[in-house]
């Protein structure tokens, strides 16, 4: 049976056909009969009851993550689990879960426990853990990439739908294509790294793994709350580069020239990467080749600049008095962060900085760009052979992004004869993560016919997935948002989020009065009117009357201009109904009124 995706798992909830204790169960059971050295500490029945307990008696709609396991990587904090950040001697229990995992379990998640991951967060393999090297989802003597390893094989083997990693240099890109799965790295600050230990403290982010792009998009939208407490937080905000919002149409994206494309004398990925372009051209892009030297030249900073200073700064005291406690060779690596002077950090940053003006000079010109996640996927007797080597060519494409500020998602894009699994990464400047989102879930899912509705192959003998049949495109505005109070009503319906876009500038947004959820009213205004976030949805026919009937007055739904010219429905309010109403047409959409 196909593992349910985050969605479905909650509309089974509401509709009674599952209930939390028993998937937690068999998630369970899933975790402590696994094979993959995914797991380091998988929680015991009384570690789970407190969470379970809470749920009891509650409303399934009344949380928007009611009883939907999940993994946390462990160099992520969980109250009262050891966090040992895939180093035993270091190991300490926290009291508190971090920032992004507490707000997680208050929205309902239930975590399972702590998965596996190369140490230090120092790897892009998975084989770097005094736990167990992690073998492929697919093929056992092929790496699940890392570092966050042990959480992406959560998600693949179907053990839970969505897990928590983290990505500095593509830790929560290359394991989500090694294993077929979505992987969110989003804006640097988006989501708190209090709680994390630091692998780069000023480049590190929080990653999301999923099978789907909407359920990465649930999960940013919960755990995405600003958090005062950390340094580094960063609230959401409108994209300061780039031409604006990435257009449903028309939308231009870069791609490397072939002379900078690498793929390590794999001769299977440079047509799947082709192939890759090609849909996103049907999906309505206009592909540009631009010099990607800025984007290189940063990776090659990363580890060969001062910035693995930082991995020593941040584990100094405990690397300095228990060398022989790390790996060899993340001894080696983080040890040599020892070694560069002030003067040297000076003089990358002046370079990073004038690498970062040649970038923005780049996204005037595209709404985002596109590249393998990785050239080529490895076994593990590569690897072993040459570490270093073949981790270097894991980050060939990934480990500019933070460094350059972006925002992006790995997407699933076919399989390589042998059946391994390669993808593509979309990004684009920082706060672009739903638009990308938005894109990915069109890219992903234009390889169903040849991948089967969750992005696997689909076995000879079964047929491809039923025809859903004919489908209505609905904008919406304010609490049918993802991951926001009232959403459930379209994935209950089995709706599916296309895109995330802007009406016409032609449109002013009010929040209506009355008891929660806070209703918006959207009014049609030509002359002093603005553009508007809003999501697109697609919506199964047959459903459309009934969710229309549950609509209340003052709202309908009318024709809504997009900015891209389409007239597609959407909601609209009565005039007269905005008696009392607060307008909050100046902060662009919904999400920025109410915080989330």
């Amino acid at each position: 049976m196909t593992p349910l995706t985050v969605t479905e798992r909650l509309a089974a909830y509401r509709d009674g056909t599952l209930d939390p204790r028993s998937e937690l169960h068999r998630a369970r059971a899933a975790a402590l009969a696994d094979t993959h050295h995914t797991w380091i500490h998988v929680l015991d029945e009384a570690q789970l009851a407190p969470y379970l307990d809470r749920l009891e008696g509650l409303d399934p709609a009344s949380l928007p993550l009611y009883g939907i396991p999940f993994a946390i990587k462990d160099n992520i904090d969980l109250a009262g689990v050891p966090t040992t950040a895939g180093c035993p001697d270091y190991a300490y229990t926290p009291a508190e879960s971090a920032f992004v995992v507490q707000r997680l379990i208050d929205a309902g998640a239930v975590p399972l426990g702590k998965t596996n991951l190369d140490q230090f967060a120092t790897g892009l393999v998975g084989t770097r853990s005094p736990y167990g090297a992690c073998p492929n989802a697919f093929h056992r003597d092929y790496v699940a990439g890392g570092s966050s390893s042990g959480s992406a094989l959560a998600v693949a083997l179907g053990q839970v739908p969505f897990a928590l990693g983290t990505d500095t240099a593509g830790s929560g890109r290359v394991p989500a294509a090694f294993n077929n799965l979505i992987g969110l790295k989003p804006t640097c600050g988006r989501l708190s790294t209090r709680g994390v230990v630091p692998a780069c403290r000023s480049l590190d982010a929080v990653s999301i793994f999923a099978g789907t792009a909407a359920d990465a998009g649930r999960i940013l939208a919960v755990a995405g709350a600003y958090d005062d407490a950390d340094p580094y937080a960063r609230a959401d905000q409108p994209p300061t580069l780039g031409p604006g919002r990435i257009p449903a149409h028309g939308f231009r994206f870069a791609v490397p020239p072939a002379e900078q494309r690498a793929f390590f004398g794999n001769a299977h990925t440079p047509a799947l990467f082709e192939r890759a372009v090609a849909r996103l051209q049907a999906l309505g892009g206009v592909p540009v080749e631009l010099d990607f030297s800025p984007f290189l030249e940063a990776a090659r900073l990363l580890y060969e600049g001062p910035w693995v200073a930082e991995r020593y700064a941040a584990i100094r005291a405990f690397i300095d008095r228990q060398p022989e406690s790390l790996l060899a060779v993340t001894r080696t690596i983080i040890g040599a962060g020892s070694e560069p002077r002030a003067a040297d950090a000076f003089a990358a940053a002046y370079r990073l900085q004038a690498l970062r003006r040649q970038a923005e000079a780049a996204w005037q010109q595209v709404d985002l760009a596109i590249t393998p996640t990785a050239g080529t996927l490895p076994s593990q007797a590569a690897v072993a052979a040459e570490p270093v080597a073949r981790n270097s060519e894991l980050g060939y494409y990934t480990n500019f992004m933070n460094l350059l500020d972006c925002s992006a998602v790995a997407v699933p894009a076919g399989f390589q004869d042998e059946g391994l699994p390669f993808g593509v990464t979309l990004f684009a400047p920082a706060f672009y993560d739903t638009d990308l989102l938005g894109l990915a879930a069109q890219l992903h899912q234009t390889g169903v016919d040849t991948l089967g509705a969750t992005g696997r192959p689909l076995p000879p003998s079964e047929p491809p997935p039923p025809d859903p049949g004919h489908a209505v495109e609905l904008a919406v505005c304010g609490a049918h948002l993802s991951g926001l109070a009232l959403n459930h009503q379209l994935t209950e319906r089995r709706g599916r989020l296309l895109a995330t876009m802007q009406t016409a500038p032609r449109y002013r947004l009010y929040a209506l009065p009355g008891e929660a959820p806070q209703r918006p009213g959207l009014i049609r205004d030509r002359r002093e009117g603005s553009a508007i976030e809003v999501e697109v949805w697609s919506l199964p026919a047959q459903e459309v009357g009934a969710f229309i009937a549950g609509i209340p007055a003052p709202l309908g739904i009318g024709r809504v201009e997009l900015a891209d010219g389409r007239w597609i429905p959407g909601f609209l309010c009565e005039a007269a109904g905005l008696e009392g109403a607060e307008e909050i047409t100046h902060l662009g959409g919904w999400r920025r009124y109410v915080g989330g």
